[in-house]
This record gives C-alpha cells, sequence and structure tokens, in this order.
C-alpha cells in the first residue's frame, strides 16, 4: 500500500466535481481497497502528538459562510483502537509520546477527502494530529514510523496544501499565477530527487516561500507522506491542478 500527500482545498471541494475530485474517484478505484486508514489533517493542531481512538466518528464543521448543503455531510467510519494502540507504540520507538483522543472529530481536512475517495465510509478509520512547533526532520521521522503500517494494507494520508495562503485567493481568477507555479516546481524538483536538506530549509531557500506557505501546517502533511516512502524513496506527482489563481490542489504518492 502506498502512502499519500492530498490537497484539501476549501472546504466547498465536498461539493465540487472537478479534475480534482474526478482523480480522487478514479485512482481509488483503481487501486486496492485499504484495510483501514490513517489520516493526518493540517486542520488538527495540538503540540502533543495525538491519536483518535472513537467507535465511529462524528465530524465538525471547521468554518463558517458556506451553503447550507456542506453541513449535511457526514462520515460515520468506525474507528479502530487495535490501530491506534499500536501507533502509540510505533510513535514511541522516536520518542514521541503520542495520546489517545476518545472524541476527536473529524475535521474537514479529513472528512473532505474521504467523503470523496470512499464515500460508503466503511472503511476503519484513525485520525492524528501534527504538531507545527516539531522540526521537519522529526515530522519526517513521525512518518518513517508510520511506514510499517502499509505493510498490513494500511492507507496513509497526508492531508495539507503545498501552496495554501487565503489571503492569497484570487475568486474570480482561473488561471494560476506564476509565483504559486514556480513554488510547486520547486518542491517537485526536491521531492523527485529525494533532496531532504533542501525541503527542510524551504523557508530559506524556496522561490516565493512565504507567500506559499505562511505557516507550517499545510506543509507539514507532505514531510510525514513522504517519511512513509522512506524505503524505497520513491515518488510520482499524481495530479496537480490549481484554483482561485493559486491555491493548489496536489497529489504525491509514495511507495
Amino acid at each position: 500500500m502506498p502512502s499519500l500527500f492530498l490537497s484539501h482545498g476549501t472546504p466547498l471541494l465536498a461539493l465540487e466535481k472537478n479534475s480534482y475530485t474526478l482523480f480522487l474517484k478514479e485512482f481509488m478505484q483503481s487501486m486496492k481497497k485499504p484495510a483501514a486508514i490513517v489520516i493526518l489533517s493540517a486542520h488538527w493542531e495540538n503540540e502533543d502528538q495525538m491519536i483518535s481512538a472513537v467507535g465511529k466518528h462524528e465530524v465538525i464543521y471547521d468554518f463558517a459562510g458556506f451553503p447550507e448543503e456542506i453541513f449535511q455531510i457526514t462520515y460515520p467510519a468506525r474507528g479502530c483502537l487495535e490501530l491506534s494502540d499500536r501507533i502509540l507504540t510505533l510513535l514511541s520507538r522516536i520518542d514521541v509520546l503520542g495520546e489517545l483522543d476518545e472524541r476527536r472529530p473529524l475535521d474537514h481536512g479529513a472528512w473532505g477527502l474521504l467523503h470523496i475517495m470512499y464515500p460508503e465510509a466503511d472503511i476503519p478509520t484513525v485520525s492524528m494530529s501534527i504538531s507545527p512547533s516539531l522540526p521537519l526532520d522529526k515530522q519526517y521521522e513521525i512518518g518513517k514510523a508510520l511506514r510499517e503500517l502499509k505493510e498490513n494494507n494500511v492507507l496513509i494520508i497526508g492531508s495539507g496544501g503545498i501552496v495554501h495562503n487565503f489571503t492569497h485567493i484570487q475568486e474570480d481568477m482561473h488561471v494560476a499565477e506564476g509565483w504559486a507555479i514556480e513554488f510547486e516546481n520547486w518542491v517537485e524538483e526536491k521531492i523527485m530527487k529525494w533532496d531532504l536538506q533542501s525541503l527542510f530549509n524551504y523557508e530559506n531557500i524556496a522561490p516565493y516561500s512565504t507567500e506559499a506557505v505562511p505557516s507550517k501546517e499545510h506543509f507539514i502533511p507532505l514531510v510525514i507522506a513522504m517519511g512513509s516512502g522512506d524505503d524505497n524513496k520513491k515518488a510520482a506527482l499524481l495530479h496537480r491542478s490549481f484554483q482561485y489563481g493559486n491555491l493548489s490542489l496536489t497529489a504525491w504518492k509514495f511507495e
């Protein structure tokens, strides 16, 4: 089972029909159905490493001002306590002390994608928080710690965004701005070369890094997903498109 990094765009993604949502549906249909899903969303930030341990997932609508239809979406996938416990053990090996959360609902960074990918909500799912204060090399280690789950048909998804700056969104712009493309291309080059030193130092050397990544929480899931592919160091860019001038919808696969 590969691991994936997937952009989750805006909450409207769950309702949209575009090239990215079509890709998500078709790619999942072409891939073997996972036994379970572990998803790390940029919208669950916590200084301590939290791991969901719920019996059945509820959802949180962590936004406002959107069509009423979106507030009707649910994702009642069951959890998997055995998997949650195993993640605790794996993280302890790299001195990351996790904690189980028996109440955490899925945020739109998680259910927005899963609602499109696996609408039946019939796959056991565990969500994990991210800690923006951890350095990127430690985030990569978290991915490495999780990678053995893939041997048991567990799909690991990092959910975030490579170019993700809502203050720069151009709602009526239907082509991508040059600076956003340049940053995405820089990230692509470093991933394909598996150039971790450059990726971990993107703030200082990547073009337009401040505009593309105003805060790290949406970039971190990419690093974690990449870490879970450390054994083979084989990456594939599956999809890239843009919305609103500069919001990138990007999908990477790591094997």
